[in-house]
């Protein structure tokens, strides 16, 4: 799922900094009983599931909404569902039943027609969801999202009110941790129906069936609540009454307004991050996450070049960027797909990413010299020796983001007669343009959706509606697809198949690795129970206030 998130602002940040953590004079806010405050890095763009793309609304529809399974720390448990069910029909078949008390916050019964009319929305071509292609597997979906067959054919039904039942076209090993995400939510048709377009754009369009409900937004807001959801099936368990989040771009802003007692939880960055460390309230949590640089080859078809894309990768010093300039616990990526999240199914000690190493730490390493050789012979090999090149990097307009981009800009400038102009926009505007194909180079990053390799190689297909930079690689295509197909019941087959895509697309560089997340926190004493799950989001059902 997109994620939004530059050299070190200089010495008049250190100063503000140190200013910050130092002042004693501060006017400290009343703190609300049974309210979390929270800083979000940027606005909900939608509350639509069929539309939503990014983990910033992802995280309010996980604390909104319920699906059929919730994670729980690592364990998958049940949700809508009552229980947790195993395939049957060789893997095709599976049948959940639904709990009799869960309903929406307008009162009406949350049934098994709920997830099936939001499913077969999303993917309907007219909805024009970018997530359609994770229904692939599911019967007739990639044929439904291609305009091949009626929307009415996927293979999900419901047998009664509160038993639905999906059938696959091919076994998906990965499929209960598919139904935690926000892709595959229920909608309610009367909401929708009524709202049309609007739906998803305000909480009043809208009606929930999770621990919360939205109150008073708008999807222009740069402050939102989420209020207990008595209609809940689980209520009971729900603790804390409202959350409320706050858009704050710079960290040293979200540290004043931590330190003045206005927020309970503050993500810091560069060196406020830095600054902070060790401090008490300061943690870090890595994730299952990865920034890299996309390249538009469709718009400049010079960057097919292996060669040139290459160059890029050698001219960047990731330990600098992850360690000096972002400094907030991320870490220097040598691959798109997350480490320390998959393992080897015969040796649970074998991490994916380790396993396909030598590709990935031979083109990631930081060598400017082979970087100007590598762009030299690619601009000869593309016509373009001696020519001057301006290219644009499009990012989004945090302060974090700010950095990585001058930081990016200072890097590949030193390959010769490349200049890069930094082009920081509103995360929604970078999305966008970035679906669109309007950018040169972008920097983006995907969180996993569910803890499997897949969820980062899909990506890269040819045909995949994120693959924004259109890399394609038909040898890539076919191993991603064997593993998703011919191999899907045969573990060490399919992990051998995603090794050899994975090492196709290290070589390649199809897509540039930059780093992975890992976020920096200060958390007040008071706020426990910070579940954080393999889909990088946050449970909120298990937060706790201390008394």
């Amino acid at each position: 799922m997109k994620w939004k998130q530059g050299t070190i602002s200089g010495v008049l940040a250190i100063v503000a900094t140190l200013s910050l953590v130092g002042c004693s004079s501060k006017k400290q806010a009343q703190v609300p009983n049974h309210e979390v405050r929270i800083m979000s890095k940027d606005l909900i763009s939608t509350m639509d599931s069929s539309l939503m793309t990014d983990i910033l609304s992802a995280q309010s529809a996980q604390n909104t909404m319920d699906g059929l399974y919730r994670y729980s720390g690592r364990k998958i448990e049940p949700a809508v569902a009552t229980r947790v069910v195993s395939p049957t029909n060789n893997g095709l078949t599976y049948t959940f039943p639904l709990r009799k008390n869960a309903k929406w916050s307008n009162g009406d019964p949350v049934v098994a027609n709920d997830f099936v009319y939001a499913w077969k929305r999303t993917v309907n071509p007219k909805t024009k969801s970018q997530y359609a292609y994770i229904y692939e597997g599911i019967a007739n979906a990639k044929s439904i999202t291609a305009g091949k067959k009626p929307v009415n054919s996927l293979g999900v039904k419901a047998l009664n009110a509160h038993t639905l039942q999906v059938t696959l076209e091919k076994p998906i090993p990965y499929f209960n941790q598919l139904m935690t995400g926000s892709q595959f939510y229920p909608q309610n048709p009367r909401t929708v129906k009524k709202w049309g377009k609007k739906y998803g754009t305000s909480s009043k369009a809208l009606v929930f069936n999770g621990p919360y409900k939205l109150v008073n937004w708008s999807n222009s807001d740069n402050t939102w609540k989420e209020v207990k959801n008595d209609q809940y099936w689980d209520a009971k368990n729900v603790k804390v009454h409202a959350l409320k989040y706050q858009v704050v771009k710079d960290a040293s802003t979200a540290l004043n307004l931590y330190q003045s007692n206005k927020l309970d939880r503050a993500e810091l960055t560069g060196d406020t991050s830095k600054q902070m460390k060790g401090s008490k309230g300061y943690s870090v949590q890595k994730q299952n996450s990865t920034y890299y640089l996309e390249m538009n080859q469709k718009r400049l078809p010079m960057f097919k070049n292996q060669k040139l894309r290459q160059a890029l990768s050698y001219a960047i010093d990731r330990q600098q960027l992850a360690k000096k300039v972002l400094g907030n616990g991320t870490s220097a990526a040598t691959s798109a797909t997350a480490a320390d999240m998959s393992y080897d199914p015969n040796n649970k000690n074998k991490d994916f990413v380790g396993e396909t190493s030598q590709t990935g730490k031979e083109y990631t390493q930081f060598n400017l010299k082979k970087a100007k050789a590598l762009w030299k012979q690619g601009l000869a090999e593309t016509g373009q020796t001696g020519k001057k090149m301006n290219l644009t990097l499009l990012s989004d307009d945090a302060d974090i983001d700010k950095q990585r981009s001058e930081f990016l800009q200072s890097s590949l400038q030193k390959l010769p007669g490349l200049k890069i102009t930094l082009n920081n926009v509103p995360y929604k505007s970078r999305i966008s343009r970035s679906q669109s194909g309007d950018f040169d180079l972008v920097a983006t990053a995907w969180n996993a959706d569910f803890p499997d390799p897949i969820n980062f190689l899909t990506l890269f297909m040819s045909d995949n509606s994120y693959n924004n930079g259109k890399w394609s690689n038909s040898q890539y295509d076919d191993l991603v697809n064997k593993s998703m197909n011919e191999d899907a019941n045969n573990p060490t087959a399919r992990w051998n198949d995603m090794k050899a895509a994975q090492n196709i697309l290290n070589e390649q560089q199809g897509v540039v690795p930059l780093y992975q997340n890992g976020q920096a926190f200060m958390t007040k004493a008071r706020v426990k129970n910070m579940d954080y799950t393999p889909s990088n989001m946050y449970n909120m059902v298990s937060v706790r206030l201390k008394k």
